[in-house]
């Protein structure tokens, strides 16, 4: 019954994806419980015509329907393409090309990211528009389906169908969230059932972009009561709950002023010390940072929300691709003691470098005497070199196996040796095939293969050891609990909150009080005896507690989390109008690289594949 009630919701949202993306199918993979059919399978006379009443016999089977949308959610929400426009147009993760230009090119599919040229026509902005629709077509279709149905007839009380409901209603206003910072004011307002498919919500951008705001607002405001509170054993981490909802409603007020023009500064305060001070929940910093993103993460008290991930079901695979694999190398199984089906290593994104190439080059690779960017005087950039030397996690990610537990380590840089850093010295491959691996923060051609070596590169011309790579959620042999890709993924944590009191505050000028509540989340990086000294101090390339060192703190925390142009960047208009790394500074052909960029670039233009198909959708105007 569970998968006839999946086909029909698949069927409807596939209609109106279609209206939407102009394509004639789309992915299908949901994390459902039980076996489900591919869209090829699909019947719509079968499936999308017949009284919802037949589907919809027991909680059970509305419990599955709501699976649906939470398994279509991470698909898109936590899979590459959000993960791709959120990263590489940003100051701390790129994807860079190696092996004389040629690895990783891919017709400059992800480097226009890095570069801040895209069209209307690039490649990624067309995935992440065909992907962000079905979750929000199937959440649609599902809540035109419980409208007409009676709690009692189900074996459900009122308040239990409400609850589902206020769930469906709040992924799906998460759902617009994330597309409405990507696309603004271009965007429809879609929530019906119905194959008709509006057109942008309304003709003046800052009307429409006020309208999709306050959609998502009262959505978030109106659900919340019916949502559950998380108890003392975390069962509603993985369901849409109070204080997952109320943290977006946060979000939400954080960014009005990118948004709406507005600032809700006030409010996003109000509201961020009601979830510290337990009112949606009880929560709690984790004094260790590892228990985030190890397995049982969803036990740590500071989790609020998370999307369930389990190897071999759903989207376990879109989940875990991009969160490490993206920046391991194709013999990353000699260090981590296992390789995994499903996904690969991508070799393909690091850390944006912290320093320029000047010096003497090494044989392996990088050089002696480089000039730090922070020396260069940049307040972005340079992630690795922001991190104090005494911050534990500052150093190489290791695993002891005997004991089953993680190194405080987040990166890997310097030289690679098997069997978490205690064996042989592991081998390059590719530019530098045979040599020792030995990753550097930097990023250049030191073989003079495909371009000369310069003292300041783009992305277009790395080789295959530049740049730090991140094990942020570890890769760590399977055992009886599993392994890497059953690792929940967590999206909404309460140090969120934290920084968001930090941010409002400092914005009032009140740094020593902003300070306060960082130190309460970044506490826990350094040992007893570093900590006070630590935390006395700005740290590396800054001299005060300001903005800068705010907005540097935010990258800090939530590296590598696919969202720094959301959470950081555009928020603190630096996104276009800051200077980081390569701009200003390299030379690409016939490609412009200033120190900063056309303001256009804040918002993403809708693919030229959706208009032709929906005449009623209209361009970002700057497009």
């Amino acid at each position: 019954m569970i998968t006839k009630i999946y086909k029909r919701l698949l069927c409807i949202a596939k209609r109106q994806s279609r209206a939407l993306i102009g394509l004639s199918v789309i992915s299908c993979q949901l994390s459902f419980s039980v076996a489900l059919s591919s869209c090829t399978d699909l019947d719509e006379k079968v499936y999308d015509r017949i009284d919802a009443g037949v589907y919809y016999q027991n909680e059970a089977s509305v419990r599955g329907a709501v699976a649906a949308i939470y398994g279509q959610t991470s698909q898109t929400l936590a899979g590459e393409n959000f993960f791709h426009l959120s990263e590489y147009p940003a100051d701390q993760i790129t994807w860079r090309v190696w092996n004389a230009g040629l690895w990783g090119w891919d017709e400059a599919m992800k480097t226009v990211l890095s570069w801040h040229n895209w069209t209307s026509e690039s490649t990624i902005i067309n995935n992440a528009w065909n992907g962000a629709w079905t979750a929000i077509g199937l959440a649609n279709l599902l809540l035109s389906d419980l409208e007409g149905l009676s709690a009692s007839a189900l074996g459900m009380t009122d308040a239990q169908l409400a609850q589902y409901v206020a769930e469906v209603r709040t992924i799906r206003a998460w759902n617009y969230y994330c597309i409405f910072e990507l696309w603004g004011g271009a965007l429809p307002l879609n929530t019906s059932a119905s194959s008709e498919v509006p057109g942008t919500a309304d003709p003046d951008w800052d009307t429409s972009c006020r309208k999709i705001y306050d959609f998502i607002a009262t959505e978030l405001d109106e659900t919340v009561n019916a949502l559950a509170k998380d108890d003392a054993n975390h069962s509603m981490v993985n369901r849409a709950n109070q204080a997952m909802n109320r943290l977006l409603k946060a979000r939400l007020l954080l960014n009005a002023e990118v948004f709406i023009g507005e600032r809700h500064y006030d409010e996003c305060e109000a509201l961020s010390k009601e979830i510290i001070n337990g009112t949606y929940g009880t929560y709690a910093i984790d004094d260790n940072y590892r228990n985030l993103y190890s397995m049982d993460n969803v036990k740590s008290p500071e989790v609020i929300f998370a999307l369930a991930a389990e190897d071999g079901q759903g989207a376990a695979n879109a989940i875990s691709n991009v969160r490490t694999m993206v920046g391991m190398w194709y013999g990353y199984a000699d260090y981590f003691g296992q390789s995994y089906d499903g996904i690969g290593a991508w070799n393909c994104v690091c850390l944006v470098p912290s320093f320029d190439n000047s010096g003497s080059v090494l044989p392996t690779g990088g050089s002696t005497g480089a000039k730090c960017f922070l020396d260069y005087g940049d307040k972005l950039g340079a992630p690795y070199e922001r991190f104090d030397d005494r911050d534990i996690r500052k150093q190489n990610y290791t695993y002891d196996v005997n004991t089953k537990t993680h190194g405080p380590g987040m990166f890997l840089k310097g030289i690679i040796r098997a069997n978490f850093g205690t064996g042989d010295v592991l081998k390059a491959d590719a530019d530098r095939d045979g040599q020792d691996l030995v990753y550097v923060d930097q990023l250049g051609t030191f073989l003079n293969q495909g371009r000369e070596l310069e003292t300041v590169m783009s992305p277009r011309w790395g080789e295959t050891n530049s740049g730090v790579r991140l094990v942020k959620y570890p890769l760590y042999p399977n055992d009886e609990q599993g392994g890497f890709k059953s690792i929940d993924d967590v999206q909404f944590r309460l140090a969120e909150a934290y920084y968001n009191v930090a941010e409002c505050e400092m914005r009032k000028g009140n740094s020593a009080e902003a300070k306060n509540y960082v130190d309460a989340v970044r506490g826990r990086y350094y040992k007893t005896s570093d900590r006070t000294a630590a935390l006395s101090i700005p740290g590396p390339g800054f001299t005060q507690f300001d903005m800068d060192w705010m907005l540097s703190e935010w990258g800090k925390e939530y590296l590598g989390e696919g969202n720094r142009r959301r959470t950081d960047l555009r928020r603190f208009d630096k996104f276009t109008q800051g200077q980081w790394w390569f701009w200003g500074r390299a030379k690409e052909d016939g490609i412009s690289l200033p120190e900063k960029r056309d303001r256009k670039y804040e918002w993403y233009p809708l693919p030229q594949t959706a208009i032709s198909v929906n005449p009623g959708l209209i361009q970002n105007p700057n497009y």
